[in-house]
């Protein structure tokens, strides 16, 4: 392994991107860098580069992350609006277990007080993805068990240019990225906007509603570089109409007709805007030292109104109850429906401040981050009754209680890394953070939030240690191993006496450089306390829809492989990328407080995933390409496996994309995409409320240009 390749993935891990002899560096923080870098890392990555982002042509962020190994894909409306991603030892509930961040810096609606991913950045336009594993991730948080993972927005340009993409499909889907560069001198600047809509692929029985989005997202740059210093500000806003419901089916009805939904949801919408603001200043002190300094804001509100409690009914449908089953079709009448706006605001700000030193063989990384992140929930019901069919409008509640609520989280956070290329074979990696968090939550008994009816309160503290290598057996072969220490928050509903959910992870694997690239990791998650976060949308296994649920000792272990390389065939080029991942997730330990046993499979975790992604390019400009996705059943609750119920678990879900593209000129392509070739739907959730399938068959056509 060459030491010049190894030193900087060093240095794009320690986030120094900027490289102050290049005057058009001026961008955002990659916690990553390259395809390359990734392969040399002193713990576990990977990077869904901007080449596969655009053969892929997808603006779901599900779909890209089910080819990366050791990331568990829990779907929920078919364009991933809604996330469930987790991270080997971090379950994929609203992806609130892994460290999710844009440009370096985090993007949660609350990271802290409310990690739950109810607001996903627009995939569609991003440039790359980066995932990082093991113990290099201590450099990030607060999420240090699983991994991290940073979406990367378009650059401003090295000149004027601009990009144009646009595709059309079935059900009136369209997505469209348009952006716009410029420079002159020292000066950069960039405008983008990306426009996602669909009518959406299922029907509301007795109605001509849609079921899809509608997504506009709007992006602005202004960058400036100096001899020594840079500057950048970002400004980035968004706004999401989706007429999507919480409201699944019945297994039975999910068997007749996959893509329909009851009349109950036709109400149902979710309403949100995103606003954020990123001014990231860098020095060069000295050739050895720099500093990076981001100041962020990020303000998130949505307003998801929707029926409340409509999983009760299809469990009792489920289970032979007829009128649940007539409630449902229509063909009963009932009173007091419950739909809830689900209004809540959330804010969170902070500066991250990093120092780089240059020692030689030595990269540190020196920082602290000072961070506060709020979330105000206000939350009304409406009253409708169903009658003949149809809903009518009765009455509206004011919030009270756990729907009239603020909870709240300041943080403090300081890092050290060390990256140290002992010699030109081994390369050592050592991390230390340090995590003191103080959340809050008060409930009020009355709208006008004059008479305060509960609180509650928590402060965490914990050093997070760890250290990874890499070692080169020979110019082809290298091992690397790692250990560090996993932390999650508890949330602003923690109470004063729990405490927050850690873990001892371990990695260990061997990787093959040549014509052929092969990663073969083995990794290790012993718990003491798992711990699940409950929400309406992934309520906990012992039911409740708030807070946290500790499930006892449980440990996470498994095995990812990737293969890749790139063959001549004729006059043809084939790229080939294979990704496999083995996972046991089980509860270690006999616990009679919660009534899980030794062996209980762990809830939105997967035994297998495997994906495929197969080339044939041609010099006249006509490229092919066959995507392969296969994701086995998953647990809605912990123990799924020894209760015997069919209703507690997913199946399994094999999906063929495919994509041709033909160059008109070195600067546009057509192409044509087509998802689910096979038209395979399955039940690929049980949350919220009911079984839920994955796309059909969807054909598109698009045209990218450059400009």
């Amino acid at each position: 392994m060459h030491r010049k390749i190894v030193v900087a993935a060093m240095a794009s891990l320690l986030g120094n991107t900027a490289t102050f002899a290049d005057n058009h560096q001026i961008e955002e923080v990659m916690i990553v860098g390259s395809t390359e870098d990734a392969r040399v890392l002193a713990g576990s990555g990977s990077v869904i580069d901007n080449e596969q982002m655009m053969i892929e042509a997808t603006g779901d962020i599900n779909q890209l992350l089910k080819t990366v190994p050791g990331v568990y894909i829990m779907e929920e409306d078919g364009y991933g609006l809604r996330p469930n991603i987790g991270i080997r030892g971090a379950t994929s509930e609203r992806s609130a277990r892994i460290t999710l961040m844009e440009d370096g810096v985090l993007i949660a609606p609350a990271p802290y007080s409310n990690p739950e991913a109810y607001y996903f950045p627009t995939t569609l336009r991003m440039n790359s993805i980066e995932i990082l594993k093991g113990a290099p991730l201590l450099r990030y948080g607060p999420q240090t068990t699983g991994g991290v993972i940073n979406l990367v927005s378009t650059p401003i340009p090295d000149e004027n240019a601009g990009q144009f993409d646009l595709s059309y499909g079935q059900n009136n889907e369209m997505n469209m990225l348009a952006s716009y560069g410029l420079r002159s001198g020292n000066l950069g600047a960039l405008v983008e906007t990306a426009q996602r809509r669909s009518d959406g692929f299922k029907d509301i029985d007795r109605s001509s509603a849609n079921t899809g989005f509608d997504i506009e997202d709007y992006l602005v740059k202004l960058g400036w570089q100096g001899e020594r210093q840079s500057l950048l500000l970002k400004a980035q806003y968004s706004r999401e109409n989706s007429d999507q419901t919480y409201l699944g089916l019945t297994d039975q009805d999910f068997d007749r007709d996959a893509d329909r939904l009851y009349g109950l949801s036709q109400i149902d919408k979710m309403d949100n805007d995103h606003e954020g603001y990123n001014l990231t200043y860098r020095l060069s002190l000295t050739e050895k030292v720099s500093m990076t300094a981001t100041g962020y804001y990020n303000s998130f509100s949505r307003d998801w109104f929707k029926l409340d409690g409509g999983g009760a009914l299809v469990a009792a449908a489920n289970e032979g109850d007829a009128y649940a089953e007539g409630v449902l079709d229509g063909n009963e009448d009932i009173e007091g429906l419950r739909y809830k706006h689900n209004d809540r605001q959330y804010d969170s700000f902070g500066l991250d401040l990093n120092f780089d030193v240059d020692l030689g063989a030595h990269q540190l990384s020196l920082g602290v981050r000072p961070h506060e992140d709020k979330m105000d929930r206000f939350q009304p019901i409406d009253f409708y009754d169903q009658i003949n069919g149809e809903l009518v409008y009765v009455s509206t509640k004011r919030p009270a209680d756990s729907d009239n609520r603020k909870e709240s989280a300041q943080a403090l956070s300081y890092w050290a890394v060390d990256s140290w290329q002992v010699s030109d074979a081994l390369a050592v990696n050592l991390a230390l953070r340090y995590e003191d968090i103080q959340s809050e939550r008060k409930e009020y008994a009355d709208p006008g939030r004059l008479e305060l009816k509960s609180t509650r309160s928590n402060k965490t503290d914990q050093w997070l240690p760890g250290a990874s290598f890499t070692y080169d057996l020979t110019d082809h072969w290298q091992v690397l191993a790692g250990i560090h220490k996993g932390f999650s928050p508890l949330g602003g509903g923690a109470k004063e006496n729990e405490d927050p959910e850690t873990s001892t992870n371990w990695e260990a694997g061997l990787r093959y450089h040549g014509r052929w690239f092969v990663e073969a990791i083995g990794f290790y998650s012993d718990f003491d306390d798992k711990t699940e976060y409950c929400s309406n949308a992934s309520p906990c296994s012992n039911g409740e829809t708030s807070g946290s649920f500790n499930t006892g000792k449980a440990k996470i272990a498994g095995l990812e492989l990737q293969v890749g390389s790139s063959m001549a065939l004729g006059g043809f080029t084939v790229p080939l990328e294979m990704m496999y991942t083995y996972t046991d997730a089980t509860i270690s330990q006999d616990n009679v407080v919660t009534g899980f046993n030794d062996g209980d499979r762990l809830a939105a975790i997967p035994d297998n995933t495997f994906s495929l992604r197969l080339g044939l390019e041609s010099s006249s400009g006509w490229n092919n390409y066959a995507i392969a996705k296969y994701t086995d059943s998953m647990c809605v609750r912990v123990g799924c496996n020894n209760n015997g119920s069919p209703y507690e678990n997913t199946e399994e879900v094999f999906v063929l994309d495919y994509i041709s593209r033909y160059s008109l000129t070195d600067t546009s392509v057509v192409y044509l995409k087509v998802e689910n070739v096979m038209d395979e739907q399955v039940i690929v959730a049980r949350q919220p409320d009911g079984a839920r399938p994955n796309k059909p068959r969807t054909a598109s056509l698009g045209v990218e240009w450059s400009f």
